[in-house]
């Protein structure tokens, strides 16, 4: 053998075993949790990707998480946002001139306003500043009653706004757009499809308990907890499947008690006071269009409505709920019955049609 060619053997040799050592890496590569928490909407958000590519998880997290910060800006209910001018202006009678976004929002918050008959209705603004729930830390103070009786009487709705392209009006100056309890859900949707746009297929996105899934973890689902309303420990444990998504309403996330008796940010618009008759109400959509949204819009409603809870549930066309009644009682339908895990020590489920 000659010189040359002896080393060029060996040359050959280093570029295999060089090969062979990135070959083996790749395949001793395992998916793993990539997570990252922050502070947005007024609670905290749990982001979790699973994959292989750090560089990737932590970007396409980092996009989510400035795309929440946007929304918060945006859509936030009292401080400085596109919303308050657009209620200012409402106040005063005048045309107001918003982004395509927030035409798109609000004529999709009146659609579902008005198949859940208005119980929850984000034109109630005025109702819910007077409770106090319009500041991170509220005071337990009932509201002014002749004050409350003005809102209730100017009956605020979002059937009240006319939207024509980017022009919102309103007759009704009592009008005061609140997206509390629809923003959480869009932002699902939107970090969804920003995950997906980057490449990310399993993800899991918590916004203060209103959660959506991409994908899974390996042959895995990922699986989630329902808070129990009354206990520090989950009600029930179930599935959470590929384009799915939950929302949870409860009278424990945002109250106040004066004299023992709590006072949840939940109102309803017939009294104007706190809803009565449930502790806490869980829907769970199925893969469709705007799931996240549905899993935070839809759940109003039916917590509002009490006893009658079922029939807004398929209102929304949605075969997944459960209640739990301010008695303690736990009513479920059997589409969701069928998904639960329940952990020893929790009361009897009784399954409705």
């Amino acid at each position: 053998m000659t010189p040359g060619l002896a080393v060029r053997l060996r040359a050959v040799a280093r570029a295999a075993a060089l090969c062979l050592f990135v070959v083996l890496l790749a395949a001793c590569a395992r998916p793993q949790l990539f997570h990252q928490e922050a502070y947005v909407f007024g609670t905290r958000v749990d982001l979790t990707v699973y994959g292989d590519s750090q560089a990737q998880a932590v970007a396409a997290m980092a996009a989510v998480l400035q795309e929440f910060d946007r929304l918060h800006h945006a859509l936030h209910a009292w401080q400085p946002s596109e919303v308050t001018r657009l209620n200012e202006a409402l106040a005063q009678g005048d045309p107001a001139e918003v982004s395509e976004e927030l035409a798109m929002l609000l004529a999709d918050a009146t659609e579902i306003a008005e198949r859940g008959d208005e119980l929850f209705d984000p034109a109630l603004g005025r109702l819910i500043a007077l409770w106090g729930f319009h500041d991170e830390e509220f005071e337990p103070e009932l509201p002014d009653a002749d004050a409350l009786e003005t809102v209730l009487a100017a009956r605020p709705r979002m059937s009240d706004l006319s939207i024509d392209g980017t022009t919102v009006t309103s007759d009704n100056p009592a009008v005061q757009i609140d997206l509390g309890g629809y923003a959480k859900g869009y932002a699902l949707d939107r970090a969804a499809a920003i995950l997906r746009e980057m490449g990310v297929g399993n993800a899991l996105i918590n916004i203060g308990g209103n959660v959506m899934a991409l994908g899974g973890k390996g042959d895995l689902p990922w699986r989630i907890g329902i808070q129990h309303p009354r206990e520090p420990r989950p009600l029930a444990t179930l599935p959470l499947y590929d384009g799915e998504a939950i929302g949870t309403s409860g009278d424990y996330q945002r109250f106040f008690e004066i004299d023992g008796e709590r006072y949840s940010h939940l109102l309803d618009p017939r009294t104007g006071y706190p809803a009565e008759g449930t502790q806490a109400l869980t829907v769970l959509v199925t893969p469709r269009e705007r799931a996240g949204t549905w899993s935070d819009a839809a759940s109003k409603s039916p917590f509002i409505s009490g006893d009658d809870w079922l029939s807004y549930l398929r209102a929304y066309d949605i075969e997944h709920g459960l209640r739990v009644a301010d008695d303690g009682r736990i009513e479920v339908t059997r589409e969701m019955r069928a998904r639960l895990q329940i952990p020893s020590g929790v009361g009897p489920m009784r399954v409705v049609d």
